[in-house]
């Protein structure tokens, strides 16, 4: 993973993410959360519809992909050796689950945590700026 390379080998952005409490094994769903919090800026922190429009953006192809994933590790499952069966249905059973946690889990917490996470104060401004001022232009 890229942000993992750069925390481990560039001490700029290791010490950028300790200051901000954030390690590169706790970026699970930044795709999701970022595109919350695009949406948030562009509903005006209204968070129901901002939920509402990051799944219906980011939720199909996360249904998909992890539906051909499932079926392709399931495949698996048929095999005559045991570790094979228990690898395809433990990862086949994992995808699934990942899958339900992102599209019910995550923004059930989102809407839950509503006074805490979604106001302009909190998140007007990243916590880590990956980028230079420079670099932006």
């Amino acid at each position: 993973m890229v942000v993992a390379h750069a925390y481990d080998n560039v001490p700029f952005y290791r010490q950028s993410f300790e200051k901000a409490g954030v390690h590169p094994d706790d970026l699970k769903t930044l795709s999701d959360l970022s595109k919350f919090r695009q949406e948030l800026q562009a509903t005006k922190w209204k968070i129901k519809k901002s939920v509402y429009l990051a799944l219906r953006e980011t939720g199909v192809s996360m249904f998909y992909t992890s539906i051909v994933l499932f079926f392709g590790f399931s495949v698996f499952m048929i095999s005559s050796y045991g570790g094979t069966v228990a690898l395809g249905g433990l990862v086949s059973a994992t995808l699934l689950f990942a899958m339900l946690a992102n599209l019910i889990l995550l923004p059930s917490l989102l809407l839950s945590l509503e006074e805490s996470i979604a106001n302009e104060r909190t998140l007007k401004k990243p916590r880590i700026d990956l980028l230079k001022e420079d670099e932006n232009s």
